[in-house]
């Protein structure tokens, strides 16, 4: 059975090429456009063949460093609890806290398809929060598309955000979320039923109109036949390499979890060790007395030096810590019981 694409996804020749617009920068002030990653760009991608690559980012820096590195989709995730927060579960991030997080990364994407994750609680009341809050990740926080969490029983939900011009990105599959309904963190879609399942939940989505589907947790076999049967881009995180992309978790990525990673990840560098490194480098140096060095620091004019030392004040005499004589002495004597007393008094 191969789905039908879904009407939103059917269309002529792309707007620029029929009439004229003025081109954004998306980065204000650039010398020439920056061609960005949208939602045509990712079906283009799946009918080409060509791989999707994607990763989250939950700040400005990572969020320009993951753009400037070519990857065409970035991943506010509500996985922002665990990894930034230092929530046990992504259930507590709040719609404020998304907001807060995506605003920050939007401000580093120049060409990525910037995402934003649905928290817990935002779409699961009524249909009327869920676009409310959809628009406010869009209009405050500079979100391209948002992603929602579930199959069949989210699909007319997802189609009710589509409709409210706000592109929705699927996840099937494993779905942190539901945490509790799945008696914890567990690779989905194992038997036939539950495969047939996945089947409808994707055939659903698209019809509902989504832009893509995250497959999270499911066996490469189960991964491979949705991809191969949906007209949807779909991008996989502990699925195999049968999707059409893949996302992995920033601070997974670069080793800063500080807990053992799931059998998915694949660890390309390791921030921590590095980042430790540099902290105790700087503890040292500063015991040490050895920074701020006169490298790091900043003089008078050779002017005004003259005219203090005209003015009979005593010159401060370098220590080997890197503290002036005056300062050393001045805390020695603050240190005196006597002088301890006066200042109390005082």
């Amino acid at each position: 059975m191969e789905f039908g694409p879904h009407p939103l996804q059917k269309g002529g020749a792309a707007l620029e090429k029929t009439m004229s617009l003025t081109k954004l920068l998306r980065g204000g002030g650039a010398d020439r456009p920056i061609p960005p990653v949208t939602v045509q760009t990712l079906l283009e991608k799946k009918r080409a063949g060509q791989p999707i690559t994607a990763l989250t980012a939950y700040d400005y820096p990572t969020a320009f460093l993951v753009d400037q590195a070519g990857i065409d989709l970035i991943l506010v995730g509500d996985s922002v609890g665990m990894a930034v927060l230092g929530y046990e579960s992504t259930l507590p991030v709040t719609m404020d806290e998304m907001v807060h997080h995506t605003r920050a990364v939007a401000r580093g994407v120049r060409r990525a398809f910037l995402v934003a994750d649905m928290p817990f609680g935002s779409y699961h009341v009524s249909a009327e929060d869920a676009v409310r809050n959809a628009a406010r990740l869009v209009k405050e926080a500079g979100a391209h598309a948002v992603k929602i969490e579930g199959g069949r029983t989210r699909a007319a939900l997802v189609q009710r955000v589509v409709e409210a011009e706000i592109p929705v990105v699927a996840h099937i599959g494993l779905t942190p979320q539901s945490v509790h309904r799945m008696s914890g963190y567990q690779v989905q879609g194992r038997t036939t039923e539950a495969v047939e399942g996945l089947y409808a939940d994707a055939e659903s989505l698209q019809a509902a109109g989504a832009a893509a589907i995250v497959l999270e947790g499911i066996p490469r076999e189960v991964a491979a036949r949705i991809t191969a049967h949906t007209s949807l881009p779909t991008i996989g995180i502990g699925a195999g390499p049968d999707c059409n992309g893949q996302i992995l978790v920033f601070h997974d990525l670069v080793n800063l979890t500080f807990s053992p990673p799931a059998k998915f990840v694949r660890r390309y560098g390791d921030a921590a060790a590095l980042f430790s490194n540099a902290l105790r480098r700087y503890r040292d140096d500063v015991i040490s007395g050895g920074f701020p060095g006169d490298a790091e620091s900043y003089h008078l004019p050779k002017k005004v030096t003259a005219e203090l030392a005209e003015t009979g004040l005593p010159a401060p005499e370098p220590t080997g810590s890197g503290q002036p004589q005056c300062i050393l002495e001045s805390a020695a004597v603050l240190a005196e019981p006597a002088a301890l007393a006066r200042l109390a008094g005082d």
